[in-house]
């Protein structure tokens, strides 16, 4: 134990340690004294909270898996016109928060919106919104997150998809089975582990989802979360709310690995793996498949895209009244110092795990990559409990000045926040380059007299250049999309394009709130095409 203490072993300790701190505190604050509102909503919305919670959990798990896995076989399995476009064009819906889809969503069925705009131009004056349906409350809420986040699926189950051998796909034809009975009993059973994976991500997503939930006001235990502490300034019923809500998660991993219990999906097949070769598709089947991909493309990205687009045109004097400069700069200023805050810690933290060898440390470590899947609405609730707390009975016991000020809202607060929130990206981006890399060539190098800072900067960090630029580029789509830790803990007067757009909205200024979202999905788009390779990379 004692031999792996060395300054690489504390600083991967200390890093682990500091990203624990908020998650440890929603345990904590749990059992701690909380106002009359908890006896309040307790007996009145707690209910509500919850049912609004599983409902909407359940409808989007079985959207996306649809979505994701119709598509996900479609361009894995067959070739039709424009398939290998549709492969990662679908993955562009990440580029479209489920809160901007939300307001693409009003904006075109509302009374009087782009729908009832396009009838009038093509028929003339008539009574059209009351034949125009409604996607509002819970429904659309389950319409905005689905398209927003079956790319998790989509991915997941093609890269599974992609390794599955023809052995497979002979097999059923050998039993006599029909490509749907195929697909449901040999298919989609291989790929089971890489769907959950997916539909845990949308599971985690669905449940820390604000935007979209507080837009259709949607009563769920996020808004609850959000509304307790700025309606009712009450931390700790914000906490506890918050420990509803990561029960919900847990459990949901629980249930997944009791289920699947001593099942195995590895290939045990004799004769290896054998390459998959794409069906041609023709005729109706090839018009079918086409159709079907591009009806998810466009709903998923074209549709709110045009809709934001629209309104940009329709309303230039939105688009005057933006300060784009400054938000652009705001975005970049956020972007920056996160990412090399996230980089160089990950890296400390990998390669100490790496020379230390302790499994003490990994699994702390491993432990530590949980905060992505806390929502980011718990996480800042959690972080200025932990600050107010440290404050009240630390700093001031030392007779210090008071730090509130300088970790809740502020930049440094905000960035602290998005480190413990994307920590497991940057972690698990450079723990898969690091994969790569022999311990052999770290022995090499002592052998030649490196020492372990030097191995570190001059061997492993331009090794790992490749990761740590994908790394970068998905920080930075995950920092430009992200509303509740923005929205909670920004500095005052201090806006990006997200936080605009909610705002915007939030005051029923959907006109206004096309600019920004605009603009967010573009630059989301570009590190999404930037990234695409990476993503979607497989062996042809």
């Amino acid at each position: 134990m004692f031999k792996s203490l060395n300054i690489w072993f504390i600083s991967s300790l200390l890093v682990s340690i500091s990203v624990l701190i908020p998650i440890v505190t929603v345990f904590y604050s749990f059992f701690e004294d909380t106002s009359n509102y908890f006896t309040i909503l307790k007996e009145t919305f707690l209910l509500e909270y919850i049912f609004n919670s599983l409902v909407l959990l359940i409808s989007v798990l079985v959207l996306t898996f649809i979505i994701g896995t119709l598509s996900a076989y479609l361009v894995s399995f067959y070739k039709f016109p424009f398939s290998n476009f549709f492969k990662w064009a679908l993955i562009l819906s990440f580029a479209v928060p489920p809160y901007i889809y939300a307001y693409s969503l009003t904006a075109f069925f509302e009374n009087y919106g782009t729908l009832y705009s396009i009838l009038k131009n093509l028929f003339g004056p008539g009574n059209y919104n009351q034949h125009i349906p409604k996607f509002d409350g819970l429904f659309g809420a389950v319409l905005s997150l689905s398209f927003s986040l079956f790319a998790y699926v989509y991915i997941l189950t093609r890269a599974s998809f992609l390794y599955q051998s023809q052995n497979l796909i002979d097999l059923g034809r050998s039993l006599g089975f029909s490509k749907f009975k195929s697909l449901y009993s040999l298919i989609l059973p291989a790929a089971r582990p890489a769907i959950v994976a997916g539909l845990s991500l949308v599971a985690m997503e669905t449940l820390a989802e604000f935007g979209a939930v507080d837009f259709f006001s949607i009563n769920t235990l996020t808004t609850g979360i959000y509304n307790s502490w700025i309606a009712f300034d009450d931390l700790v019923f914000s906490n506890r709310l918050s420990f509803f809500l990561l029960i919900f998660i847990f459990a949901l991993f629980i249930l997944e690995n009791l289920s699947r219990k001593r099942a195995k999906y590895h290939s045990n097949t004799k004769g290896g793996f054998k390459q998959k070769e794409k069906i041609q598709l023709s005729g109706i089947k090839a018009f079918n498949a086409f159709f079907v991909c591009f009806i998810i493309f466009f709903l998923s990205f074209l549709f709110p895209l045009s809709q934001m687009l629209y309104w940009t045109v329709k309303f230039p004097e939105n688009f005057f009244d933006l300060q784009v400069v400054t938000l652009t700069l705001n975005t970049i200023y956020l972007v920056f110092l996160s990412s090399i805050v996230l980089i160089i810690f990950s890296l400390i933290s990998n390669y100490g795990n790496r020379v230390s060898k302790n499994k003490a440390l990994n699994i702390l470590s491993t432990l530590s990559i949980s905060g992505y899947a806390i929502p980011g609405v718990i996480l800042a609730v959690a972080f200025i409990t932990f600050i107010a707390w440290f404050d009240e009975n630390i700093v001031q016991a030392l007779g210090l000045l008071s730090i509130k000020k300088m970790f809740i809202g502020s930049i440094l607060g905000l960035v602290l926040v998005y480190f413990v929130r994307f920590y497991s990206l940057a972690f698990n981006g450079i723990k898969s380059g690091y994969e790569k890399i022999n311990i052999s060539v770290d022995e090499s190098s002592y052998l030649l007299g490196y020492s372990k800072q030097k191995t570190f900067t001059n061997i492993h960090v331009p090794y790992l250049r490749n990761s740590l630029l994908f790394v970068l580029i998905l920080i930075s789509l995950e920092i430009i999309r992200e509303l509740p830790i923005t929205l909670i803990l920004r500095p005052f007067n201090f806006e990006t394009f997200a936080t605009t757009a909610y705002i915007s909205a939030s005051e029923d200024l959907l006109e206004a709130a096309a600019v920004p979202s605009l603009f967010l999905i573009l630059i989301a788009t570009t590190f999404i095409i930037l990234t695409s390779n990476y993503i979607l990379r497989e062996n042809e």
